[in-house]
């Protein structure tokens, strides 16, 4: 059965084409990975589908009494709520169900006979939903959900905006979790998420019987959860059955069969454009010549698709630091209470240092007490001589009302230009993203931005937090081989096991160190 239809979808924003007449059916059950390069549209789509954003042309049409979820990381929480209360909200149709069931109750001391039998059954009715979706289990139900996403360690009864914003991403997908929709629609769900909880979210999907649209750039967890890839590219939307890695070879093979009957017609018009250049001037040949030209205006000429300008990432290199790095003397990190015991760290010079862990254990908050942006407890940390640190924060910041040429300017004012847009092309920018305001690109294309202005300032040190989230798979594949190129020291945050592996020198478990309790 068809739970969603799009028919001949267009749009675009200003002078810039995102979709050209697509079309897009989703059936009962399955669970599609829709994927694409940064700024083809992914989020764009999902805005459209749900209503957020109106197409400049086009059909959807959702089955009726479809619910969907939608993850949107760019949903604003109240003020005021605490974590527990946003996640309770989920059931907030089952607490209008009750209430409904209650006033029912309560006017049926003036029902007639008639009146009572209708309530009765309407009651009947509301009890078996009440029931069926286990409404008197709803605080035991969240706090199995908060506590397999690591929110539990958030602490339940926080408001919810004083949490970071991949706090926020882990609240809103409990919620929508818990709400249980016909159809989920999940805009790239593992960022911010660790590996334990990205391996529980992965058997939630597996188990999910209901349809699902994902974006995702981690390619482990799409192979192991989609049954269907979307791919996004050049205004288009094609489809391919199975997982990532089978869509690869399918692509593949696409693309070398087009290019070849490209190359061969290329060969057949230029032979055919040279005959009629030397003939359509002689008497003997002229009817040939235009035989050959009517052939040429019939043909249906193949194109291949504009390449994507593809990023490349080289980190510059200032002078030789001392031997140490940093290092820490009995160091307790943490904001109003203790997140680790005292620590002696140390980093060498050339060290390539990965942080794993789960969320919430205080990896962002040890990199911000190195660079000294946050007091520690006790403890403290001597940093080495000479050393020009680069830092890679997780979230944006600064003004997102900038263009990304005014935004690269601010940082290097010297720049020509030419030398700005030079360099952010060189990200992987195209010219109309370059000249667009930050706020309106794609996750992937602000992180882009904020990788260009680390890689044109001259370091010894790198500290990354979490860098690879949003990132494309070509964008990762660069970075990751820049970093690896790149001869200074490196201390990351990352989840991504397939990213740092070949990269780090160590990797740091702060579980070890960690007072939480997990």
């Amino acid at each position: 059965m068809s739970i969603l239809n799009v028919e001949h979808l267009s749009h675009g924003f200003g002078d810039r084409a995102i979709f050209q007449d697509v079309s897009f059916r989703m059936l009962a059950g399955e669970h599609i990975g829709l994927i694409g390069a940064n700024g083809e549209g992914k989020s764009t789509f999902m805005s459209i589908i749900t209503g957020t954003l109106m197409p400049d042309e086009g059909k959807i049409e959702w089955a009726k009494n479809v619910r969907v979820g939608y993850l949107d990381q760019h949903t604003v929480l109240e003020k005021g709520m605490t974590v527990r209360e946003v996640l309770t909200s989920a059931f907030d149709f089952l607490f209008e169900m009750e209430e409904k069931m209650n006033h029912i109750c309560d006017n049926m001391g003036g029902m007639s006979p008639d009146e009572m039998d209708t309530a009765m059954e309407e009651l009947g009715t509301i009890q078996d939903l009440l029931m069926m979706h286990d409404f008197y289990m709803i605080d035991s139900k969240v706090d199995e959900v908060a506590r397999a996403l690591g929110l539990t360690d958030i602490g339940l009864d926080r408001d919810v905006t004083d949490l970071s914003g991949g706090q926020r991403t882990k609240v809103l997908l409990a919620k929508l979790l818990l709400e249980k929709p016909d159809i989920l629609l999940l805009d790239e769900p593992t960022n911010y998420l660790d590996v334990v909880h990205i391996e529980w979210l992965k058997r939630y999907l597996n188990d999910y019987e209901n349809a699902f649209i994902l974006i995702s750039h981690d390619i482990p967890f799409l192979n192991s959860v989609v049954n269907l890839i979307y791919h996004m590219e050049n205004q288009r939307l094609d489809r391919y059955v199975g997982n990532y890695d089978q869509f690869q070879e399918v692509y593949a093979m696409k693309k070398a069969q087009l290019e070849a009957a490209y190359n061969k017609q290329q060969k057949e018009i230029a032979q055919l454009k040279d005959f009629v250049a030397r003939n359509k001037a002689r008497v003997a040949t002229r009817n040939m010549a235009m035989s050959r030209q009517k052939k040429l205006d019939k043909m249906d000429v193949i194109e291949l698709a504009s390449e994507k300008p593809k990023p490349e990432f080289n980190f510059k290199l200032s002078r030789t630091p001392s031997r140490y790095i940093f290092q820490t003397k009995d160091l307790v990190i943490g904001y109003n209470e203790p997140l680790s015991t005292p620590l002696n760290l140390e980093m060498e010079r050339g060290q390539k240092i990965v942080l794993t862990g789960a969320n919430g254990i205080g990896k962002t908050t040890l990199l911000k007490s190195i660079l000294g942006l946050i007091p520690s407890i006790s403890g403290t940390v001597e940093q080495g001589d000479y050393l020009n640190i680069g830092y890679f924060e997780q979230e944006m910041t600064g003004d997102g009302t900038k263009t990304c040429i005014e935004t690269l300017w601010d940082e290097f004012p010297s720049f020509s230009q030419y030398e700005v847009r030079s360099a952010l092309a060189k990200c992987g920018l195209t010219t109309k993203h370059i000249e667009s305001q930050v706020r309106v690109l794609s996750g992937g294309e602000q992180a882009k931005v904020r990788l260009c202005k680390l890689i044109n300032r001259e370091t010894n040190v790198l500290l990354l937090d979490e860098p690879t989230n949003h990132l494309d798979t070509d964008a990762k594949d660069e970075l990751k081989r820049a970093l690896i190129d790149y001869n200074g020291s490196i201390l990351m945050v990352c989840h991504e096991p397939d990213f740092y592996d070949g990269l780090a020198t160590d990797v740091w478990d702060c579980t070890r160190w960690t007072t939480k309790i997990f």
